[in-house]
């Protein structure tokens, strides 16, 4: 196998990553959306209720479609919000790996590492979503004084009264929130799927209810530990230009435990675990199978996705199959795999220096 073609096998991986980043993503929002509004709704309440008396009074008086409000905003930009993640994580996670063989695993702490940095990028999309997703959702409660369309009305009519300010309001407690826990999450993930099914990291081994149970357990791990933060953020985003309350972080935490007790900074936590758990499930499982199903489509193998005992991707066969041509080459170099994580990184910083002037047109147009 030549260099070239070792760059473009390297290459194809990294856009399966990216395509089945944003179909775990999709099955991600779908699975958990009714809880995430449940979760939005006890937030931002002055007052303790549960979760089954919010569920009986949503539905009796708007139906079953106001759990599911504001999706749009969300799923239309999950795809490449996950799919972003779950590449840069990638690339990341071999760019800190210090081992010379492509082969082995990255270690727990490149994996920490890759996902600090990762959360930390994609907080840039995370925060102006969310954003317009949480005022939506507030709005079927009745919590907010103005009324909005959709997902375009409300962007819209944000980047006019506050503009570019207004849209990113809420971006640093996000980057506090999810830096940290997405090291925890995907270092969770990858530890919990060697203990559920030992050995897998190294043979890209696993049955189904691994990727499902470790994901879900990663999901949870990561929420319990950032859940203040979300708390905070919450609130801060809530707000309008016409009802600021809040400063800043130190002002809404400082305010709300005053008001409400220390207990508000964990209030509809369960709600938040139980959709931790389902969604991240979810995520990785359908993650997996697109995986899978990219590169069965590239290899032409017809494997059977009802076995659950599915490889994470075709690269560990293509490796086997190749590794007889492959002994007679030198090791590949410290510095060679340096210089080829940073081609890759500057191709990946490209792409999302086009993704962010795509959306700040899209806004601009919006606004006029």
């Amino acid at each position: 196998m030549s260099g070239s073609e070792v760059e473009d096998k390297r290459g194809m991986d990294l856009s399966r990553e990216f395509v089945a980043g944003g179909v775990g993503g999709v099955a991600g929002v779908i699975s958990g959306y009714p809880l995430d509004t449940l979760r939005i709704l006890l937030q931002n309440s002055n007052m303790a209720t549960s979760v089954f008396s919010l569920i009986k009074n949503m539905v009796s008086k708007e139906g079953p479609a106001s759990l599911y409000r504001g999706m749009a905003a969300p799923l239309a930009a999950i795809t490449f919000q996950n799919a972003m993640i779950f590449q840069t994580y990638a690339v990341l996670s071999r760019a800190f790996h210090s081992s010379v063989s492509a082969n082995n695993p990255p270690s727990y702490n490149s994996i920490a590492l890759a996902g600090f940095i990762t959360g930390a990028l994609q907080s840039t999309i995370v925060s102006p979503v969310e954003l317009v997703k949480i005022r939506l959702q507030l709005q079927s409660k009745g919590q907010l004084t103005e009324f909005y369309k959709g997902p375009l009305s409300m962007t819209r009519k944000i980047w006019n009264r506050e503009g570019l300010r207004g849209i990113f309001r809420g971006f640093g407690i996000t980057v506090l929130r999810d830096a940290p826990s997405h090291a925890v999450y995907f270092w969770t993930y990858e530890y919990m799927r060697e203990q559920l099914h030992p050995g897998c990291r190294n043979t890209s081994q696993e049955s189904l209810s691994t990727m499902v149970i470790a994901g879900g357990l990663a999901g949870v791990v990561s929420w319990i530990g950032c859940y203040p933060f979300d708390v905070i953020k919450t609130r801060l985003q809530a707000q309008t230009q016409s009802s600021l309350r809040y400063t800043g972080i130190l002002d809404c935490l400082a305010k709300s435990v005053r008001e409400e007790g220390h207990c508000v900074l964990w209030r509809g936590m369960g709600t938040a675990v139980g959709r931790a758990f389902i969604v991240n499930g979810a995520v990785f499982a359908a993650y997996e199978i697109a995986m899978r199903s990219l590169s069965n489509n590239g290899s032409g193998s017809t494997n059977n996705i009802g076995d659950l005992s599915f490889t994470r991707n075709k690269r560990q066969s293509d490796n086997n199959q190749t590794s007889v041509q492959e002994t007679n080459r030198s090791k590949i170099s410290h510095l060679t795999i340096i210089a080829q994580c940073t081609c890759r990184m500057e191709c990946l910083r490209m792409f999302n220096a086009k993704l962010a002037s795509c959306m700040i047109a899209v806004l601009i147009s919006l606004a006029n």
